[in-house]
């Protein structure tokens, strides 16, 4: 900051000596050293704030391009769905209008029973396949417990105590 060099703080120094007296040189040296230290955070704070507001004008300009990169992406999503989804329905259209003449060739079939000749195939509705949560399925067999002496069977305390008692004799 400043070009002071040893010569000149000892220049100053002495004016500092003759000038404020050998009796408060000491504080007003501590008050001076305190000022600097101050004037030197407050000079690193402000370079902190210059420099976080500067990270952050970059991020807010990184943060428009994603948001722009995300725009444009997603108006590609929306399109080539649309598209899929006009070339689905024509599709589905083709195959229903096509559909509907071979079941108008179909009718020639039809039963009395309300049902149709060979020519028509039932599809099954889909049903899930519950699986039976009381059945436990363990990966122990149940032979194998049964030699090693694990329980199988569930037991209250009281039943236990009563099994496991010694008989009475009379």
């Amino acid at each position: 900051m400043f070009d002071i060099g040893l010569s000149k703080m000892a220049l100053i120094g002495a004016v500092a000596l003759v000038v404020i007296g050998p009796e408060k040189l000491p504080r007003v040296a501590r008050m001076v050293g305190t000022m600097l230290g101050r004037a030197q955070r407050y000079v690193t704070d402000v370079k902190a704030e210059v420099n976080r507001s500067m990270e952050l004008d970059e991020l807010r300009k990184m943060k428009e391009s994603v948001e722009t990169a995300a725009r444009d992406v997603e108006s590609g999503v929306r399109n080539q769905t649309s598209d899929f989804e006009k070339d689905w329905g024509d599709a589905t259209k083709d195959l229903h209008d096509g559909s509907n003449m071979t079941s108008a060739s179909s009718f020639d079939s039809y039963d009395s029973n309300g049902s149709y000749g060979s020519h028509s195939s039932v599809v099954p509705s889909y049903s899930h396949p519950r699986k039976n949560w009381r059945v436990k399925r363990g990966a122990v067999p149940q032979w194998y417990k049964s030699r090693a002496g694990v329980r199988s069977k569930v037991q209250s305390g009281a039943a236990r105590v009563a099994r496991f008692r010694p008989k009475k004799f009379h």
